[in-house]
């Protein structure tokens, strides 16, 4: 990790916080601080702001192709520097080596799929129906940006938010998490080498969210926050965005209902709830939380699951053959504990796991949990870990509406061998994607996003791009 930048990087240079502050970045599996990195203020701010804005209108200008070749070539690199990511990611976040492999490709694919979208920018014409006036459509970039990404995807969720607003000829400030800033770091590096200009895109790293986002929210100059994180702080920065009504896409918080239906094949239930709980260690937005299943099969399907969480191997994402590795932090891992317990005092039956480990780092064993009382704290709040929380139901509109009795509607699950009941039950779900007989739904090409009080907007897919730009019509006289 000598290699990998540690200060800001403003106007296509790296720089020291104006006030020399640096943070710590700690590893989770042993509590070490393998870094430290510069910790922007609002100064820091202001001038990444500065780059930004001057940047912009020279790099709206920039032909499409251009945009893509340069999307292209960062692709490339991410790919040929895949074993550096690798063990930079799972360093500062915890992440098994081969779960870690997995999104360096999936971060990558966000650059390739994109530059493939900058060159598709369309618009339209048109006689407008009373035939005084032609109509001429043209898209443009929406202006700079803020893009603030999360610690627990923290390269794609970079790459996802970053590559359509390059292809639509954006500028912005990305703020990472502070837990994973080394990751956007060497992005920004990569995205220098494949020859982004100086100023399109300025990384502050901060430890000081709170005074760094706010002005740039209020003051103006900023045009669009892209923004992945908790449904509260959400809350709190669409407030600060109507000051200057910046244009905002967010994807919040998640409350997944896993729903398996009595006709389920049951190995393909397994096996998509092993995808859908513990990718990440359950420390993904998509990841299942409340597992409903018909009451015919709740047992089978209770012991099936708890053998398999039970026979990961939990340990430090560096070592080979770990399945499992620790929580980003002692405040997330105690959170988890604190939702198993009260489940448990409520009468769930631990079917495996439940216990925290002795020893450094944060780690928690995979737990499955059955008989949960529907009153338990866990079904109401996104667990961010290994716990797999079963309850039972004998009704398929009994399943529905408590699948959907929740402020969250991000993703669901559906295991049915039923065509009918399949497209059925998934339509009814209130949420903004369905996994049918899949515990995977993510993917570039496909709109990521969700409903209610899961966020706005979407990212991926064709219409990802679309969050960062906006039309222009002209009236043309028809003589």
């Amino acid at each position: 990790m000598t290699d990998t930048p540690t200060q800001l990087f403003i106007g296509g240079a790296w720089v020291d916080a104006a006030d020399g502050a640096t943070l710590p970045v700690d590893d989770p599996a042993t509590g070490e601080i393998i870094a430290h990195v510069a910790d922007a203020g609002p100064k820091d701010a202001r001038l990444a702001e500065d780059a930004a804005v001057q940047a912009q209108e020279q790099w709206a200008r920039t032909a499409p192709r251009a945009r893509s070749e340069i999307l292209r070539r960062a692709y490339e690199i991410i790919l040929d520097r895949t074993d550096e990511l690798v063990h930079l990611m799972t360093a500062e976040m915890g992440k098994p080596l081969a779960e870690a492999r997995g999104e360096v490709a999936y971060a990558a694919e966000f650059f390739r799929w994109f530059s493939e979208e900058a060159v598709r920018i369309d618009g339209g014409a048109g006689v407008l129906p009373d035939g005084r006036n032609r109509m001429l459509l043209s898209r443009r970039p929406v202006g700079p940006c803020l893009l603030i990404t999360p610690w627990n995807f923290p390269l794609a969720m970079g790459t996802r938010k970053i590559g359509p607003a390059i292809a639509a000829g954006c500028t912005m400030i990305l703020k990472p998490a502070p837990q994973t800033p080394l990751s956007s770091l060497a992005l920004a590096a990569i995205l220098k080498e494949a020859g982004l200009p100086d100023g399109v895109l300025n990384v502050v790293t901060t430890s000081r969210a709170g005074e760094v986002v706010e002005p740039l929210l209020r003051g103006g100059r900023i045009r669009k926050l892209s923004f992945t994180g908790s449904t509260a702080v959400g809350r709190l920065l669409l407030a600060q965005c109507a000051d200057a009504v910046v244009r905002t896409s967010m994807e919040l918080g998640g409350n997944a209902p896993f729903v398996v239906l009595e006709d389920a094949d049951l190995d393909k239930a397994v096996d998509g709830a092993m995808v859908a709980k513990m990718r990440n260690m359950g420390e993904a937005c998509t990841a299942a939380n409340r597992f409903f299943v018909h009451t015919s099969v709740a047992e089978e399907f209770g012991r099936r699951l708890a053998e398999r969480m039970g026979a990961l191997v939990v340990g430090p994402g560096t070592r080979n053959g770990v399945d499992v590795g620790p929580l980003i932090d002692r405040v997330g891992r105690g959170k988890v504990e604190e939702l198993v317990a009260d489940a448990v005092e409520r009468g769930a039956r631990v079917l495996v796991g439940g216990r925290t480990p002795e020893g450094a780092g944060c780690f928690y064993p995979p737990t499955v949990l059955a008989d949960v009382d529907p009153g338990s704290r866990l079904m109401d709040t996104e667990i961010f870990g290994p716990v797999a929380a079963i309850l039972t139901f004998d009704d398929e509109d009994e399943v529905i509406g408590r699948a959907n009795d929740t402020p969250w509607g991000l993703v669901g699950y559906v295991f049915t061998e039923g065509l009918d009941r399949a497209l059925r039950v998934s339509e009814r779900l209130e949420v903004g994607m369905v996994g049918l007989n899949t515990g995977l739904v993510s993917n570039p090409a496909a709109p990521f996003g969700g409903v209610k009080q899961s966020g706005l907007g979407r990212e991926g897919g064709r219409v990802g791009i679309d969050e960062f730009l906006e039309y222009q019509y002209l009236a043309v006289p028809v003589r």
